[in-house]
């Protein structure tokens, strides 16, 4: 497997600091750093997701290929300190949580100095961000306590199946039980809301959703269920052999009453409580009920580049202004941009939609 530099997409022209922003094709009027980021369509931008990795311990079938990834390298990778400084900006500019995704997370070396670094700031107000991580658990339980240590406020834990011979099909590796100790760890820490999530596939393990629930409650965590996405680095995702939210419901209601969670807001999933409650569930339907309307979230690659959508085919480059001696006012605009030309929705049902080039792994979750 050879590591080379990637670009995908357009790189946006670099604005100078004096230039009039609106002249270049899709970036946004000037406006000073602390004001905040809100598109044409009136969404404002409070939660930037953080990818860390290109890299994952597991190759997930809807995810990465089993071999012949091309890495990104690691030249192109942010640095802590790039990191921390395009987050410093974004918080001034009103972004209040900030989310590490990967491929994995946990992989990077420097993980627990990152959360500590982003955990330390604070937007306008003068209030904390709060710092939440997606991963797979698998080194959780040597990690937790430093990560906890340093601010990481909230956990999100993914889990298709329980059985071992599916974990092993669907992951292209035995580490189930690593998984599951991760969870474990996860729910004697006290870190809450505890979220744990799967993505429904026909077939594979969609007689397992009662279990999965079940499993949820038992460790004091939410289950979510997520509709198979075309975000597949092999590009073969099949609608046809994606679980809807419909038939989720349909499967849960045999077992529990559900009642719809109301005050929903920019979160990504729906929720349901179980039975009256506590417990709750959720899914995140973006195939076939996309929250595109109040989505709130930016990203940004592990290699730098900004993006407004999961499946957006345009990205804005930050590296140039990050290592070329760019300014924070450079920062900021490169921010505005990406929220500027963001669009209405991903148009998955249109029949013009193209998947983008980068596979999950390289975008961050």
């Amino acid at each position: 497997m050879s590591a080379i530099p990637v670009t995908i997409g357009r790189r946006m022209p670099l604005p100078a600091a004096s230039a009039d922003l609106g002249a270049f094709e899709g970036t946004a009027p000037v406006a000073a750093i602390g004001a905040p980021l809100v598109d044409t369509h009136g969404r404002v931008h409070r939660d930037l997701r953080i990818s860390l990795t290109d890299r994952c311990s597991l190759r997930c079938t809807y995810c990465m290929p089993e071999q012949g990834n091309e890495w990104l390298a690691k030249t192109s990778i942010l640095t802590l300190d790039e990191i921390v400084r395009i987050a410093r900006v974004a918080a001034a500019d009103g972004i209040t949580t900030f989310r590490l995704t990967g491929g994995e997370p946990l992989l990077r070396t420097d993980i627990v100095e990152v959360v500590r670094r982003l955990a330390a700031i604070t937007g306008p107000d003068g209030r904390p961000v709060e710092i939440a991580m997606t991963t797979n658990g698998i080194r959780l339980p040597e990690l937790l306590p430093g990560l906890v240590e340093a601010g990481l406020t909230r956990l999100n834990i993914s889990i298709d199946t329980l059985r071992r011979d599916r974990f092993h099909a669907l992951t292209r590796r035995d580490r189930l039980d690593d998984v599951l100790d991760g969870i474990a760890a996860a729910g004697a820490s006290g870190l809450r809301p505890l979220k744990l999530n799967a993505v429904a596939m026909r077939d594979v393990n969609d007689d397992e959703l009662v279990d999965l629930v079940e499993f949820a409650t038992g460790h004091d965590a939410q289950m979510r269920f997520i509709e198979q996405m075309p975000l597949d680095a092999g590009h073969t995702w099949d609608r046809s052999r994606m679980v809807t939210q419909d038939e989720i419901l349909t499967a849960l209601s045999a077992r529990w009453t559900l009642t719809p969670v109301p005050g929903r807001g920019g979160a990504p999933a729906a929720r349901w409580t179980l039975d009256g409650g506590p417990h709750t569930v959720g899914v995140i339907a973006s195939v076939t009920a996309p929250f595109c309307g109040d989505c709130e979230r930016v990203r940004l690659t592990a290699d730098g580049q900004l993006r407004n959508c999961l499946f957006s085919t345009t990205e804005y480059d930050l590296l140039p202004i990050l290592r070329a001696g760019g300014d924070d006012g450079e920062v900021d605009g490169m921010l505005r941009s990406c929220v500027h030309g963001k669009l209405p929705g991903h148009a998955i049902n249109d029949p013009s939609f193209l998947q983008p080039a980068r596979g999950m792994n390289a975008i961050g979750g």
